[in-house]
């Protein structure tokens, strides 16, 4: 490789008036890092888009840091791994702290009660970086908690993937050092050979599973390594280059900068990165800093190291860290979805300001702090500071929602009956102060689920659809097997059918997927939902269970228009030609608004958060004419529990109907099981 030299010779020590005249300050990489800053803050703020300014981000830290690793090695010093990293770590969490509390505060006050649970489990993830974790199983997480409120700390899955590098690149540097040391290697060469396959492996991944599953690949670790790979090859290239010419160099930085500017604008970024279309912003920043300081009055330099652009570098990373927050909580205060040209300038001055206070009264004065310098066992209490900031309160917010989730279902058989209270002759014997059921801060994620994976005959064969497989503890004797089949609306009757199932023995289990409704005429090519019905109908039809559970009509949000399930006659014929009994249920009403948070929010009696029955569902159920029409077919309405006739509230029995504004509520559903299994017992002739 140019400018990396053999793996065999002895470390060079020519290269090392090189690099440390490398690793000076480059007042024209704080320029950079200002336009990348500037570039992620417009293009949130104003356009709504993502720019490709992160990308920069992550190809800057990782070229700095290997320059000051290389600067260690060939000064002869020690990697001190430990010090460095509770030097990094003591550097950045303070700031990053700081927006957490603040966020989280901040989230209490404007946001839904329902989304604030989600801040709390993000501000944990964000304080020890994984932000990107939890993102990535939410974006291919249908069951997850509804993100329509963007989360103000989401933009910390970027900080959480640096984090995570600025683990894994330290101990590859000493790796290295101690086989370069013991083997009398090149340092430089090995680096070079290690990075390019890390680069050259990170990029075909990155591209395989973007074109696969773009909104996992987006926020995976691995899928990104290249980009920090590739600023970590500039730093080893960069001297062996520098017989580009100045002409070249002016050339080199103008391009750059242009091709950051227009990335955004041109590209898809949120939906095509992080495979090949992120090496547009990578490569564009890539040339500004191989042009470097061209000493020329024409040169891009000469614009990034102007005294503002550098100021502005400085504080970056708190700029970084305000801007999305302000943004996020701005817009939920107004109600606006995205912000104007006017109040987007305010919050970009809201959010510097914040910034330069941040920089200067937080982040400046503690790494100035020499008391935590002297010792390891200091700087380690300084980080372990900054942690216990932030986790206290989560730690006593958590411990809250707790004990008050656990004083309610205490009380919950006499004062939460839910579906109970819409039977005639019902007689309420709640208390006047009852609180609903579940608290607010558990209603986004309380879904009905089995207790545990599919085993022995009735884990899937097909090994894509394990995952999606889940069972009852049922004994070895059960006298019947029910199937729920279908998506999410099919999955809220398991704390039904659950219920049921264990009261008269059965083996219960399911094949979900969020989104996608069961159909025998699926094809196994096309849509990943086909793909997936396919996959299913081969499975059960090899393993056919006693019955099939499913729901059997689509309801439309502020619609009558309520439909029979596409296929339905279709597939209990197949399954009734294969002795399955077939049993569809009813859809439930859905929403164009979150019920559940419009009863969080203005309370259970707000008319606002009540619609009439016939504006959500047929004057009668399209089932009906399916009755005695379809052999093997049977029906469960349980419309009269959940709308009382004329309207369809948000509470009923002291407790939220819906966790969002289509699924009904585990707990809800829960309350109807008795009544579900006369109904079902009725409907079928099952004994």
């Amino acid at each position: 490789m140019s400018g990396a030299g053999t793996l065999v010779s002895p470390r060079e020590t020519g290269a090392r008036h090189r690099s440390r005249r490398a690793t000076k300050f480059r007042p024209e990489i704080q320029g950079l890092r200002s336009l990348a800053v500037l570039m992620v803050v417009t293009y949130h703020i104003w356009f709504g888009r993502v720019s490709g300014g992160v990308d920069v981000f992550l190809l800057i830290s990782a070229f700095l840091m290997t320059l000051q690793f290389m600067g260690r090695y060939e000064s002869g010093s020690q990697m001190a791994l430990i010090k460095h990293w509770l030097h990094l770590f003591r550097r950045l969490l303070p700031a990053a702290a700081l927006v957490i509390l603040s966020a989280l505060a901040a989230s209490y006050l404007l946001l839904p009660r329902t989304s604030f649970p989600d801040v709390v489990s993000q501000s944990w993830a964000s304080l020890f970086y994984v932000e990107n974790r939890v993102l990535q199983a939410d974006a291919v997480d249908y069951y997850a908690a509804d993100h329509a409120t963007a989360s103000p700390l989401q933009h910390f899955w970027s900080l959480s993937i640096q984090g995570q590098v600025f683990i894994l690149w330290p101990l590859i540097f000493a790796g290295a050092a101690f086989l370069a040391r013991r083997y009398r290697l090149r340092y430089r060469a090995l680096l070079s050979y290690i990075f390019a396959g890390i680069f050259l492996a990170s990029l075909a991944f990155s591209v395989f599973f973007t074109a696969t599953s773009q909104t996992q690949a987006y926020f995976d670790t691995g899928s990104r390594l290249w980009e920090f790979a590739l600023g970590t090859l500039l730093a080893l290239f960069l001297p062996g280059l520098a017989f580009l010419s100045r002409p070249v160099r002016v050339f080199l930085g103008w391009a750059g900068v242009l091709a950051m500017l227009s990335c955004g604008f041109i590209l898809d970024v949120e939906g095509a990165f992080p495979g090949f279309a992120a090496l547009w912003p990578t490569l564009a920043a890539g040339c500004v800093i191989l042009a470097g300081q061209t000493q020329s009055r024409w040169g891009v330099d000469r614009l990034l190291s102007a005294g503002p652009l550098v100021k502005l570098g400085d504080n970056s990373y708190a700029l970084y860290l305000w801007h999305w927050p302000v943004l996020v909580l701005a817009l939920a205060w107004s109600g606006k979805e995205q912000a104007g040209w006017l109040s987007g300038s305010v919050i970009i001055a809201v959010s510097l300001g914040l910034a330069f206070l941040t920089t200067r009264f937080v982040e400046r004065p503690w790494r100035s702090w020499a008391w935590p310098e002297a010792r390891r066992r200091r700087a380690a209490l300084a980080v372990a500071l900054c942690i216990a900031v932030v986790a206290a309160p989560l730690t006593a917010i958590q411990l809250r929602q707790h004990s008050q989730a656990q004083a309610v279902l205490a009380q919950a058989e006499r004062n939460n009956p839910g579906a109970l209270a819409l039977l005639p002759g019902f007689v309420s014997r709640a208390d006047s102060d009852t609180a609903l059921l579940p608290i607010p801060a558990l209603l986004p994620n309380d879904w009905a689920t089995l207790g545990g994976p599919c085993s022995d005959d009735l884990e899937p064969v097909n090994v894509t659809l394990r995952r999606s497989c889940g069972q009852n503890e049922a004994p070895a004797d059960a006298a019947k097997t029910v199937l729920v089949l279908g998506d999410s609306h099919a999955q809220q009757w398991l704390a039904a059918v659950d219920a049921v199932g264990k009261q008269n023995g059965w083996r219960v289990y399911s094949l979900l997927k969020g989104g996608c409704r069961f159909s025998v005429q699926a094809e196994s090519t096309g849509s990943d939902c086909q793909r997936f019905n396919a996959a299913v109908r081969d499975e059960v039809t090899a393993n056919p269970p006693d019955a099939i559970i499913t729901v059997g009509t689509v309801a439309a949000p502020s619609s009558p228009a309520e439909r029979l399930t596409p296929g339905l006659e279709a597939t209990a014929a197949y399954w009734n030609e294969r002795a399955v009994d077939v049993v569809a249920i009813r859809d439930n009403p859905r929403f164009n608004f979150n019920i559940a948070e419009c009863v969080v929010d203005k309370g259970p009696g707000s008319p606002d958060c009540l619609r009439a029955q016939r504006d959500l569902l047929a004057a009668k159920s399209p089932l009906a004419a399916l009755e005695g029409r379809v052999q093997g077919l049977a029906a469960v309405d349980m419309t009269d529990l959940i709308c009382d006739g004329k309207t369809c509230p948000g509470v009923v029995g002291n407790t939220y109907v819906y966790k969002d504004n289509n699924h009904l509520s585990r707990s809800y559903v829960a309350s109807m099981s008795s009544i579900f299994g006369q109904r079902l017992f009725e409907s079928t002739g099952w004994k």
